[in-house]
């Protein structure tokens, strides 16, 4: 079976997105859109990400909210450092 082999990015509706952009860039690291092809696009650290759209209840999640009110969730898995080896 074929399987994707990436996400190209999530995508949601903001009153204010420059001011959303830059929440998440300040709080989270996570760079703006590029605004050219001259420009790189944010990339994450290697490691794993979670897709989880109904994520269980477990010690590794926290739960926060943007600056409009999206839940955004953060996880970090046990014995992270056996993914980093």
């Amino acid at each position: 079976m074929e399987k994707v082999t990436g996400i190209g990015g999530l995508f949601f509706r903001a009153r204010d997105p420059k001011a959303l952009a830059e929440w998440y860039s300040k709080y989270l690291g996570v760079d703006v859109v590029p605004s050219s092809y001259d420009q790189l696009p944010w990339q994450q650290q290697a490691g794993p990400t979670a897709f989880a759209p109904f994520p269980e209840d477990t010690d590794y999640f926290a739960r926060i909210h943007d600056l409009e009110g999206n839940a955004v969730e953060l996880w970090e898995p046990a014995g992270r450092d056996a993914f980093l080896s």
